[in-house]
């Protein structure tokens, strides 16, 4: 392949996809801070125990707002624990209303936002895989033993300490890396662990909670799942800000990807 050659990379299935996942994802975070709110902490036990708290934000006295992580205790007024309501004033919150869907503390609502776009998250990353295996793309995207040895130079590439890349196919180390997490841990897991928490997968398969430990643990897990997820994407985005933002913008728009020095389209 030539440098600046051509290639149509992304199929219509994996652009559109790719975009509703993305939309979808920002409202099933949003929808589940709003769930959060409605009881701020997380406890690494498999029932409610204080004594196992990792995560408590709250509001100790009125007008101020503290978050507790492993025992220490930060005061995070305005931002958490004490903050915006969804109404125009301030009240005893954990996160804002600006962030969570809906706006306003309700439950149900939030439940009912998470579980829709949760489905569509679903729908869209199993389309994915589907149109990426049937183009013969997703063996090229997963991480391989050849690849970790690249790692680390990648890096060093994307942070300016190391002129040239490693030689790679169309997906570098990094990238294979960070899509193999995603596909093998992270999605597993945010989808078993939120079945986990739904009272009525609990009650006709217990073993699924049983599993992650109880019912608290199980929302650690989802909640440390998200938190990773929300890194993926910050990691992803620095990548493509890094590697020519246009040309992989354009090419996740329009399908079409100009080749850079030492790219190829083989794995």
């Amino acid at each position: 392949m030539k440098l600046g050659e051509r290639i149509y990379r992304y199929a219509v299935a994996t652009r559109l996809s790719h975009w509703i996942w993305v939309i979808a994802f920002g409202a099933l975070v949003s929808s589940g801070l709003e769930i959060f709110n409605a009881a701020p902490f997380l406890d690494a036990s498999d029932l409610t125990n204080p004594a196992h708290r990792v995560l408590q934000i709250d509001s100790p006295s009125l007008g101020t707002g503290s978050t507790t992580i492993f025992g220490h205790t930060f005061n995070t007024t305005g931002w958490l624990g004490y903050t915006d309501d969804g109404s125009g004033g301030r009240a005893a919150r954990a996160f804002p209303g600006w962030i969570t869907i809906p706006s306003y503390q309700d439950l149900a609502d939030g439940r009912r936002w998470h579980i829709f776009f949760a489905w569509i998250m679903v729908v869209c990353g199993l389309t994915w895989v589907i149109s990426a295996l049937a183009k013969g793309s997703l063996q090229k995207m997963i991480l391989r033993p050849s690849d970790i040895p690249k790692l680390w130079p990648m890096q060093a590439y994307y942070l300016k300490l190391r002129k040239e890349p490693p030689p790679r196919g169309l997906y570098n180390p990094l990238q294979k890396a960070a899509y193999t997490s995603v596909l093998v841990v992270l999605a597993p897991v945010l989808v078993l662990t939120g079945l986990a928490l739904s009272p009525g997968i609990d009650a006709i398969a217990h073993p699924l909670t049983w599993v992650f430990g109880g019912r608290q643990f199980a929302r650690l897990w989802h909640f440390t799942a998200m938190l990773l997820l929300i890194g993926f994407f910050v990691v992803h985005t620095f990548q493509v800000l890094t590697q020519g933002v246009i040309n992989e913008l354009t090419s996740m728009i329009t399908g079409w990807y100009s080749l850079g020095e030492n790219e190829s389209v083989g794995p």
